[in-house]
């Protein structure tokens, strides 16, 4: 019996397998079935009636099918029975959804300037760090389908965690962050190049650094132009924002003068000219509804569509078993008919 192209084809290409294999475990089963239970005969005719022998050599004539071949077709249809109740299968050509997301990297600011009280919070008068640390874990909270890393950076620069879709993780680093951890002063530069080298393998259009500080550039060995331009040669793009209060607050409208110091000076013309250097942007954040609103907008950034893991679909092929089946059983029904 020749196959047919498709099956074939089939066979040779893209087999993919069974996806119940263990139902062919029921091919053997009416040969277990007639080897238990035997068919009983009777020594005797129960009945004798006077034209027995006309009507069994009328049975005969009408059913000449040879007991070889009617077996061999039973056998076959019900191997093919039992390849379709095993859900045979075929991959099917090779395709690549794409994952929208984005790659972000937060750097948080820990220097001694973020403990200045002058953010309102609740209705209450926070640090800088603290009300930082609310808005962005909101920010967090949207960033489904996002790859985040958290680096903070003072005096020296760290990396919290790297790129991951753990989101719980890097809000927990966010959370345990204390300001002073990395040192009182601001390494700005520094924080920046980091970055860079974590966002350095990513694919162009998704590396993106989005940094939040309060201070003036004092410490570390690169200089944010610098870092700016080594961002920019590696195609990361900078969004920066300058947070900080302008000496006071205000509780229920009411407001509180706070002493002036030398930590409410921030650097806005170095932070505008590493986001306008790097393609992002520059903002500016006086207090807990300003910096919603900015992290709202880097929100609605359009997401890049990145190609994910090829993946060859399985098709469903116990259609073709089951019609076999349904033709030879077909054949078997009419063959002796024909042979009358």
């Amino acid at each position: 019996m020749s196959l047919s192209l498709p099956t074939l084809q089939w066979l040779h290409d893209g087999y993919a397998g069974f996806a119940w294999p263990w139902l062919w475990l029921a091919f053997p089963l009416p040969w277990l079935v007639r080897w238990l239970l035997p068919a009983r005969r009777s020594h005797g005719d129960a009945l004798k009636v006077p034209y027995g022998h006309a009507m069994q050599a009328i049975a005969q004539r009408g059913g000449r099918a040879s007991p070889r071949h009617a077996a061999a077709l039973a056998w076959l249809a019900w191997f093919l029975l039992c390849a379709a109740a095993a859900r045979p299968q075929q991959f099917g050509d090779a395709v690549t959804p794409p994952v929208s997301g984005r790659d972000l990297m937060l750097a948080v600011d820990l220097s001694g300037s973020m403990t200045e009280p002058d953010m309102e919070l609740g209705g209450a008068v926070v640090d800088r760090l603290t009300a930082a640390k609310a808005v962005l874990a909101d920010f967090l909270d949207r960033r489904d389908g996002d790859r985040v890393g958290l680096l903070v950076f003072g005096q020296r620069a760290y990396a919290m965690t790297p790129l991951t879709r753990d989101l719980h993780t890097v809000r927990e680093q966010l959370r345990d962050a204390v300001a002073g951890l990395a040192g009182r002063e601001t390494a700005i530069g520094d924080a920046i190049a980091l970055a860079v080298r974590r966002l350095r393998m990513q694919q162009d259009g998704q590396r993106v650094l989005i940094l939040l500080t309060d201070g003036v550039n004092s410490a570390g060995v690169l200089t944010p132009q610098k870092a700016a331009e080594l961002a920019k040669e590696e195609r990361v793009r900078i969004h920066t924002i300058a947070f900080g209060g302008d000496g006071g607050v205000s509780v229920f409208g009411i407001p509180l003068p706070m002493p002036a110091s030398a930590s409410d000076a921030i650097d806005e013309a170095t932070l505008r000219t590493v986001a306008e250097q790097t393609g992002g942007r520059f903002y500016r954040a006086r207090d807990t509804r300003e910096l919603a609103g900015i992290y709202a907008e880097l929100d609605r950034l359009e997401p890049v569509e990145q190609p994910g893991k090829a993946v060859r679909p399985r098709i469903e092929r116990y259609a073709w078993p089951l019609a076999a089946a349904l033709a030879i059983s077909l054949i078997a029904f009419v063959l002796p008919r024909r042979r009358a």
